[in-house]
This record gives structure tokens, sequence and C-alpha cells, in this order.
């Protein structure tokens, strides 16, 4: 799958159409990949995801992406993606196979050639870092006309997503 490349390092410095986002349904920043998009696009970013409604708080459920600018990033859009909190889920994996299939749809209806995706679910939200790369890279599979680039840190997540595009 030459379409797909995994890449130890920062996805804020990614330069790519867009740098998938692993958010919370507010959108409004939070820790770890989302507080690092948020800090590294600057005022712009939390800007642009005030502006899209929210219902009783949440801008984007789970499952789900929505698209904005980008802010002072590389690349022109932000997909925020919020995938499931693995222990609240009565069927996580279907959950995180959606959230990847809605980033890919919002990828394609914007003209995204190449992206540049974290490792969703993997962290606070708890889900299995096997089964959340074997979910990843069998969905991007299907996506041929994206660059599809996987921004991780960590040995353990590096060979599990390494693992995963091998097989």
């Amino acid at each position: 799958m030459e379409h797909i490349e995994i890449i130890e390092g920062d996805i804020t410095r990614a330069d790519v159409d867009a740098i998938v986002n692993a958010a919370n349904s507010r959108m409004l920043g939070g820790g770890g990949v989302d507080g690092a998009i948020h800090r590294a696009a600057g005022p712009k970013l939390l800007e642009a995801c005030r502006k899209i409604q929210s219902i009783d708080g949440i801008r984007c459920p789970s499952g789900s992406a929505q698209i904005t600018s980008a802010g002072d990033l590389n690349s022109k859009y932000v997909i925020h993606a919020v995938g499931p909190i693995y222990r609240n889920e009565a069927n996580p994996e279907d959950v995180l196979r959606k959230t990847y299939l809605s980033v890919l749809d919002v990828a394609v209806e914007n003209s995204c050639s190449s992206i540049a995706i974290p490792a969703i679910s993997c962290g606070a939200y708890g889900f299995p870092i096997e089964s959340a790369s074997v979910i990843a890279i069998d969905t991007c599979s299907k996506y041929p006309n994206i660059k599809i680039k996987f921004y991780l840190l960590g040995h353990k997540i590096l060979e599990a997503w390494e693992n995963a595009l091998l097989s």
C-alpha cells in the first residue's frame, strides 16, 4: 500500500492538505494531540471551531468528523475526528471504523490529496493499540487516491501500525 506511510514525528509539522485532530466532541481543544494541534495552530483554529453549530455543547459526535481551516499550521484544513471512548461503547470497533471513514469522506469531499492522521482514540480514550492499528490500516487501504501519513509517537504504537501495514 504505497499510499500509506508511517512516520514517527510531530503531526503539527506535517505538510499535507489536512491534518486530522483526535478531538473531543466539543472541539475546543484538550490534551494530547488535540492540545498540541490547537497550540500550534493558534487562536484562528479555536475561532473556526466555535463557528461550527453546537447542540448541547457537542459540535462533533463520536464516530464523526468536521473540517475547519487550519490556522497557523502548514495544512489547508484540520479535520476534527472524535473516536470512541473504548470503555463507554458497546461496539467501539465499529465506532472507530466509522470515525476513520468519516475522516476520509470529509477529505474526499474537500479535494484533499494528502492527510496526516494520529492514532485516534489510543491515548486517553483507551482503545487497544493493536486493534486500533488494524482498523486504521484496513479502513485507509480503501482510499488509494489519498496519500495517508500516520504520525505516531512511541515504540509500541509505531510497531503496531507497522505490523498492521505489513499484514
